[in-house]
């Protein structure tokens, strides 16, 4: 059981995205994980989370498969082993709740306790953000919770509606499951009809996105720049007719540092400058720069953007690196891997940038960091307005991986109550509706453009919070209900008896 569950779980995600498997999957771990002693709750549940993500995971292999060679599997199984430790703590820390909580709440405390788990697997600069359940929920009706209570929210949702149907299941009884899902379905109807998203004012600014399908294979073969510069140029100039206020290129499009203040590279600046004021738009164009920061002179991953005057205004760094892949973490650690010396070593960018293109301001974000809300609460919370995504999804190809990243950006989109816009090298591109739908969009493997309009965001009680404030209440949630049990059942049973009043 413990295996379908992990399998059902991993098909509820792109490419096969069937959604309704996701909280089937939650209530086949829950039921396996209360029929069984801690221990081997604990390690069924730690089996199940190496299935799930070594499906989920597969993708991995795409790109820096052919590096490694007959490694390859390890590239997968290593970082779902380790994952997997969060579903085996969660068997735990849900048979702490069978023991300790009262029956009808311990459910809530198990899906608390997986859904904390799983935001502590995402955070910080070894998190990987991937893979999280909620994101299965993106365009389906449990996507509008979203808005109030963001992706771990909606983890806690399908957590919660799996864990109380186990314990029917298990008990043969539905009285606590018939009222967990009435009030789940109360709480859903009051989330909807006062969604922000149904009222979104009108779009009125039109913005687009370049791919030119370069391949990842020969991007950075130095003779391949003049052939990206040529085809992107080329793309955008097309747009003309369009009259767009914005134009975004995907990340690192130009394998080259762009920064203006080194003279190899002041023609090659011009040319942005150029393309800029001739298209009278605000142009986003992803290429390293490197200066000296707080890590000594570093390589950056980094957006360029160019004013309709032709003026460079902004240069922002990527802050969320890839960890084995932008950045080595523990050098002394992990020099042994073979081709360790390919791990790209950049530096951290420190700036919560917001850009201003013409009459609104967005917050860039570079690939990866579109799985981390927080940096991009921290942005919001600064007047970011929408979203721009430049991504070199060529990393991931045609796989499973392209298209959760994608599915990533629509729950941003309606976490934030924002329009996005992603330019991806190679797909998927196009832009997102604050309520999550693709408004426009070109498929993977494809080159052209995708054009549209975007409007001011209606906001959301999430984009207000963010992520922490949930997750914190979340963990206390479960804190309280175990601890008070513990509590409640360590007290004499003389305090615990009520008081009669025989007078």
């Amino acid at each position: 059981m413990a295996l379908l569950s992990a399998v059902a779980l991993a098909l509820a995600f792109p490419r096969t995205q069937q959604a309704w498997l996701a909280p089937v999957g939650a209530a086949g771990l829950f039921w396996v994980w209360q029929r069984l002693p801690a221990a081997k709750a604990f390690w069924a549940g730690w089996f199940a989370g190496v299935v799930f993500f070594g499906i989920s995971f597969s993708w991995f292999t795409y790109t820096v498969g052919s590096y490694v060679g007959s490694l390859a599997f390890a590239v997968v199984i290593i970082p779902a082993a380790i994952e997997a430790l969060a579903f085996g703590l969660s068997a735990l820390g849900f048979h702490a709740a069978l023991r300790w909580a009262p029956p009808w709440l311990a459910p809530a405390a198990g899906a608390a306790i997986f859904t904390v788990l799983e935001w502590l697997r995402s955070v910080d600069e070894t998190g990987v953000p991937f893979a999280q359940i909620g994101y299965t929920q993106t365009s389906t009706a449990l996507g509008v919770f979203a808005a109030y209570i963001g992706s771990f929210g909606v983890t806690f949702v399908v957590m919660l509606l799996g864990a109380y149907a186990a314990q029917a299941i298990a008990s043969r009884r539905v009285q606590s499951c018939a009222a967990a899902f009435a009030l789940i379905a109360a709480a859903w109807i009051a989330c909807y009809a006062y969604w922000p998203a149904r009222h979104a004012a009108a779009p009125s600014m039109m913005v687009a996105a370049v791919q030119g399908n370069i391949a990842q294979s020969i991007k950075w073969n130095k003779q391949t720049l003049p052939r990206s510069v040529a085809r992107y140029t080329q793309l955008t100039l097309g747009l003309a007719p369009l009259h767009p206020q914005l134009i975004v290129w995907p990340e690192t499009v130009i394998t080259t540092n762009l920064d203006d203040l080194m003279p190899a590279n002041t023609a090659l600046n011009e040319r942005f400058r150029a393309l800029a004021r001739r298209m009278n738009a605000t142009l986003v164009v992803g290429s390293l720069d490197t200066h000296w920061g707080l890590e000594g002179l570093r390589e950056y991953n980094a957006l360029y953007t160019f004013a309709p005057s032709g003026m460079l205004f902004n240069i922002y760094d990527k802050r969320q690196l890839v960890p084995f892949a932008e950045s080595m973490l523990a050098p002394a650690l992990f020099s042994w891997l073979p081709d360790a010396n390919l791990i790209g070593h950049f530096g951290h960018g420190t700036g919560d940038a917001i850009v201003q293109a013409g009459s609104m301001t967005f917050a860039p974000l570079i690939c990866w960091e579109s799985a981390f809300p927080d940096l991009i609460h921290a942005q919001i919370a600064r007047g970011a307005q929408f979203l721009v995504i430049s991504t070199d999804d060529a990393w991931f190809g045609a796989s499973s991986g392209t298209f959760q990243h994608a599915q990533i950006a629509q729950m941003r989109a309606i976490e934030s109550g924002q329009w996005v816009l992603q330019s991806a090298s190679t797909g998927i591109s196009g832009l997102i509706a604050p309520d999550g739908r693709w408004t426009q969009a070109i498929g993977v493997n494809k080159t052209g453009v995708v054009a549209g309009k975007i409007g001011l965001p209606p906001g959301s009680v999430f984009a207000r919070i963010g992520p922490n404030p949930i997750m914190n209440a979340l963990a206390l949630f479960y804190v309280a209900i175990v601890g008070l049990g513990i509590a409640w059942r360590n007290m004499p049973s003389a305090a615990r008896r009520p008081v009669r009043d025989d007078a």
